[in-house]
């Protein structure tokens, strides 16, 4: 018989780009919650922007000290009063805000829009998937079909989640041709899923060398440029046309008005990565072109459960777009490497 521990190891960030190793106990699961021994824990670039750096959040982005990490994946070990749907020995994604479950935004399936003083998420103001063993609501558990890894979920409770939801708002299919702006982690699954859901051709564009190449060997894109270079390669795609779909999934201005300047008339552009601000001629880039824009933050419930069975029926494993696999007690080196930005994700994984 096993013996249940009673204290883990896990990670906070107190900022100044430091890790702190703590020992926590280990939660005991409350009525409708569920005691997951954690798997995969990928480190997302909010992560970064807000709290490792240094905390700038404030609200649904204020970090309250907690243990790190919002992209977790495991197993049920322990099940709370009146659960009703998991099991010991489920293998669960877990969406990582708990929302109040009254409000209109948890209602459709958005917790991450709750405005409830009872919203937590985890890494932010609940304990994250940054150490042994994670607290999680069973509300908030979908299960995580064969044949996909533990690391394949992480990264869709928020990276691919995030940009399956803003590609479902532009409503991208065979009809179009899609530009991606950022080939960062949430540009890498952009263009992925770009192209499963149809995108006829993929471009993408990122300031790194290096991200522009991992996308090109990776299959995802069919042709990465660099910003200076991005009008010229979609005028020549589309026959100066424009793209009908674009996605910014870097948050830097430069990049925003590309996208935008690069959507061909009445198509659809999409803004994901978050932070910063940028100024467009709104006449000549939105209105007299048609164009509609969306703001696309995370995604849902019901959308997340949607694309694993996607991902399974497509056979892809986001996997593909991690490039290095790290230990909890390797926390400090895995957060440097995503500090730097040069290389794809960084998942924290566990025995």
């Amino acid at each position: 018989m096993t013996t249940r521990p009673t204290t883990m190891a896990g990670v906070k960030l107190p900022g100044n780009s430091t890790v702190e190793h703590v020992t926590a106990p280990v939660p005991t699961p409350g009525p409708g919650q569920v005691l997951i021994k954690m798997k995969a824990s990928s480190i997302c670039g909010s992560d970064i922007r807000a709290i490792y750096r240094e905390h700038l959040g404030k609200g649904p982005e204020g970090y309250q000290g907690v243990i790190a990490g919002h992209e977790p994946c495991g197993q049920v070990v322990e099940l709370g009063e009146g659960t009703r749907r998991l099991a010991v020995g489920d293998r669960v994604v877990i969406y990582h805000i708990a929302g109040c479950g009254m409000c209109e935004q948890c209602r459709r399936g958005y917790e991450v829009g709750c405005h409830s003083a009872f919203r937590a998420a985890h890494g932010w103001q609940r304990d994250g998937g940054h150490a042994d063993y994670l607290l999680a609501e069973e509300a908030s558990c979908v299960l995580l079909p064969e044949p996909l890894t533990y690391v394949d979920g992480a990264l869709v409770s928020c990276g691919f989640g995030t940009a399956y939801e803003a590609l479902l708002r532009a409503k991208v299919s065979g009809r179009d041709k899609l530009l991606v702006t950022g080939l960062g982690p949430v540009g890498l699954a952009a263009a992925m899923l770009g192209r499963a859901l149809g995108a006829t051709t993929v471009i993408g564009t990122d300031v790194s060398q290096t991200r522009r190449a991992a996308a090109l060997d990776l299959g995802l894109v069919d042709v990465a440029v660099s910003p200076d270079d991005v009008d010229e390669a979609v005028a020549g795609a589309t026959d100066g046309e424009g793209c009908e779909v674009a996605v910014d999934c870097s948050g830097n201005a430069g990049a925003r008005h590309a996208a935008l300047r690069n959507t061909r008339a009445w198509g659809r552009c999409v803004f994901v990565g978050e932070g910063g601000e940028v100024s467009f001629a709104v006449s000549d880039l939105l209105i007299h072109k048609q164009v509609t824009l969306h703001g696309s933050w995370v995604t849902s419930l019901l959308h997340t459960e949607e694309l694993l069975e996607n991902l399974v029926r497509w056979n892809l494993h986001p996997e593909v777009v991690v490039t290095h696999r790290l230990p909890l007690s390797e926390a400090a080196r895995a957060y440097d490497l995503a500090d730097r930005g040069e290389g794809g994700k960084i998942c924290i994984t566990f025995d």
